[in-house]
């Protein structure tokens, strides 16, 4: 056989293995993820706690639990529908990717602020944070246990 042909071979089987290799990897995540939400599907993620409702609802003090994908805002199709004048309809949503919690602002008129700061687009949270949506204040907490 002629060296170049050789290595040409040689090249084909090295991708080849390479290519095994990313699957191999990005299959065995996979499914460390999805062994790590299974173990506990009914476990609470986290939650929020209403600071300040200058509307009365929700009510100051009430604890929400939170589901991997929460949406809050005014629509009564969202996961917390915040019942206040300067909230969108669609306000914001809560994701928890990975290990950590992300807030998006989903365009609404007023904004969306972590910690008295606005954001743009996605912002990560931490336990403890404060979210305001509106005139409505909540904190992220850890689920109780």
């Amino acid at each position: 056989m002629d060296g170049v042909v050789l290595s040409i071979w040689v090249l084909r089987l090295a991708f080849l293995a390479l290519l095994y290799l990313f699957l191999w990897t990005v299959v065995r995540t996979l499914l460390r993820d999805l062994r790590a939400a299974a173990r506990e599907p009914g476990a609470e993620l986290g939650r929020l706690v209403v600071l300040a409702s200058p509307g009365g609802e929700p009510a100051v003090g009430a604890a929400f639990s939170l589901d991997a994908v929460t949406t809050l805002g005014r629509d009564v199709n969202n996961t917390i529908v915040v019942d206040d004048e300067f909230a969108s309809g669609s306000h914001a949503v809560l994701t928890y990717r990975g290990r950590t919690w992300y807030v998006e602002d989903l365009g609404s008129t007023n904004g969306t602020y972590v910690n008295g700061n606005e954001i743009e687009g996605i912002a990560p949270v931490g336990f403890g944070d404060e979210l305001q949506l509106g005139n409505v204040r909540v904190r992220l907490e850890r689920a109780r246990r």
